[in-house]
């Protein structure tokens, strides 16, 4: 299986958009894609613009998914994983979300001009979230073998969660393709731009800005990262 799996310096920090604009980027350019997040939580509260993850990361592949093909379970609450399902009497099995995301990418016949199997998975919060209590998303992305993207935001303290996240890919033996800067300003401050270059040298990593994007526009937005060189 081949792909990518997108992960973030914390909730909320653009993951969906930067998977999905990776999804619509690669079905642009004739890529077959699925997508993947194992867990949504929060549908409780009302969503942004670019409405439920799932439903934006189906929307955005090409593979025929329906958003409860993408994310196998979802909770109200807006609360981490593995408190979710504790709170809804639900069990999480790892073994079963690992054979549901390979499942996706191959039942949706995604296959890439190689004829490889090219999935996009999305995490939920930061690499360290556990989706059980004995299993991190960073455990997710180990067993699926994928590099690993890191969404992260431009702003202040953006260095420290970065080059943590980073390091904890790392630790766990993960391949870290990129990091991406969402939103990145059309005129970015001399601190963003310091962010960026920082993080990619201390990081030894490349560092992308996504643009801020609609969810009309995320296969526009989605060009202007290396995704090939990613993969």
């Amino acid at each position: 299986m081949r792909g990518l799996f997108v992960t973030g310096t914390d909730t909320d920090v653009g993951k969906s958009v930067v998977a999905a604009s990776i999804c619509a980027a690669l079905a642009a350019r004739g890529d077959r894609v699925a997508a993947f997040k194992p867990v949504v939580t929060g549908l409780d509260e009302e969503p942004d613009e670019f409405g439920r993850d799932h439903e934006l990361l189906a929307s955005a592949a090409n593979a025929g998914q329906s958003a409860s093909d993408v994310t196998p379970h979802v909770f109200g609450p807006a609360v981490s994983p593995h408190l979710a399902a504790e709170l809804a009497g639900v069990t999480l099995e790892p073994g079963e979300l690992v054979a549901a995301a390979r499942g996706q990418a191959r039942a949706a016949g995604a296959e890439g001009a190689s004829g490889e199997n090219l999935l996009v998975c999305e995490g939920v919060g930061g690499l360290m979230v556990p989706i059980t209590p004995g299993y991190l998303v960073r455990d997710l992305a180990v067993d699926l073998a994928l590099p690993v993207v890191v969404a992260a935001r431009p702003a202040l303290g953006t260095i420290n969660h970065t080059l943590l996240t980073i390091e904890a890919a790392r630790a766990g033996g993960l391949a870290v393709a990129g990091v991406v800067m969402t939103p990145w300003p059309n005129q970015p401050t001399p601190m963003e731009r310091s962010n960026r270059d920082t993080i990619a040298r201390l990081g030894d990593v490349s560092v992308t800005g996504l643009p801020r994007t609609t969810p009309d526009r995320l296969a526009e937005g989605g060009a202007v990262l290396p995704v090939y060189e990613w993969l």
